[in-house]
């Protein structure tokens, strides 16, 4: 389910295939923290790492 138009997805990313990089490995970040804490996660890890990256919160890092 695309919840996001991809212009809006790209507007600090370059291109597609590092958008999909930024947002798995954010989402493994998600996925991890959630487990060591032990707290359940309300939407899954890819959803809320979308939801990041299209509020601006989440940018590219020269670490990928």
């Amino acid at each position: 389910m695309n919840l996001y138009p991809m212009n809006k997805l790209l507007k600090d990313i370059p291109s597609r295939y590092m958008l999909v990089n930024v947002v798995a490995h954010r989402a493994r970040q998600i996925a991890s923290q959630a487990e060591d804490e032990g707290y359940p996660l309300e939407e899954k890890p890819v959803t809320l790492a979308l939801n990041e990256v299209a509020a601006g919160k989440l940018e590219l890092s020269e670490e990928l």
